[in-house]
C-alpha cells in the first residue's frame, strides 16, 4: 500500500467520523424513573433538553427522592446515548483505537 492510498483512507475515515458525529449531535435519548414520574430527554452532547416531573412528586418532604429520580432518569438517557455513540462509531475506527466518545 502506498502513501497516497493511506492518505485517501485517512481522509475517508475522517469524513465518516465527521458525518457520524454530526448525526450524533442531533440525536436525542430519553430516560425515566419512578414509573415515569420523572422523565429526561438529553441531546447528543449529553445536555438535558427537557425535564418533566409529575406534580404528585412536588411535596417538599419528597425533594430528596425527586432529586434521586432525576439522577436515575438522566443516567438512563446518558447510557442510551453512550451506546448509540459507541455503535455508530465502532465501524469507523480501526480495532484497538480508542476515541473519547
Amino acid at each position: 500500500m502506498n502513501i497516497n492510498q493511506l492518505m485517501k483512507q485517512a481522509q475517508q475515515m475522517q469524513k465518516s467520523l465527521a458525518e457520524a458525529q454530526s448525526k450524533l449531535a442531533v440525536t436525542e435519548t430519553e430516560g425515566s424513573a419512578g414509573n415515569g414520574m420523572v422523565h429526561v430527554v438529553i441531546d447528543g452532547k449529553g445536555a438535558i433538553k427537557t425535564l418533566t416531573i409529575d406534580p404528585k412528586l412536588m411535596n417538599p418532604d419528597d425533594a430528596d427522592m425527586v432529586a434521586d429520580l432525576v439522577v436515575v432518569a438522566f443516567n438512563e438517557a446518558k447510557a442510551k446515548l453512550d451506546e448509540i455513540a459507541s455503535t455508530s462509531m465502532s465501524g469507523l475506527v480501526p480495532p484497538g483505537l480508542k476515541l473519547p466518545f
